[in-house]
């Protein structure tokens, strides 16, 4: 599958995937930043993308800085997005965390998406789960 990439700024390091069968391409850091406990940081990429409708590119936590308690929030970006990546972070531990510019901060992953058609009905079939949320498959 080819992906257009254009840089938005000069000093952007674009996406990479590091081994061969990698899903997730690495983002880079293009500041050095400190988030605090309980913060959130939105840290720009300084580049757009151009791929197909049905298909969708969603930033995710790299296991790295997971391990650190900060995590990625939202980061689903439609196939007709053409404006500035970015990675959502925030700090859920109990100490400030530093980002180095140049850092690897989340990974981007190209998804195959089904573009739904809703059908609006008056009942919907039953299942054997039902109107049953969360717990209820119990804790054994």
């Amino acid at each position: 599958m080819q992906i257009k990439i254009k840089k938005l700024k000069e000093d952007a390091k674009l996406p990479k995937y590091h081994h061969p069968g990698d899903v997730g391409m690495d983002l880079y850091a293009m500041e050095t930043v400190t988030i605090k406990p309980g913060e959130h940081y939105r840290l720009w990429h300084g580049f757009a993308l151009e791929f197909p409708v049905g298909y969708a590119a969603i930033v995710k936590d790299k296991s790295s800085i997971s391990k650190a308690l900060l995590h990625t929030m939202g980061g689903v970006f439609d196939s007709g997005y053409r404006g500035e990546y970015n990675t959502h972070l925030v700090n859920l531990g109990t100490e400030p965390y530093t980002i180095e510019e140049g850092d690897k901060v989340s990974q981007l992953i190209i998804y195959p998406v089904e573009i739904a058609e809703l059908e609006e009905v008056e009942e919907l079939s039953d299942s054997e789960r039902g109107t049953n949320g969360f717990g209820s498959t119990g804790k054994k």
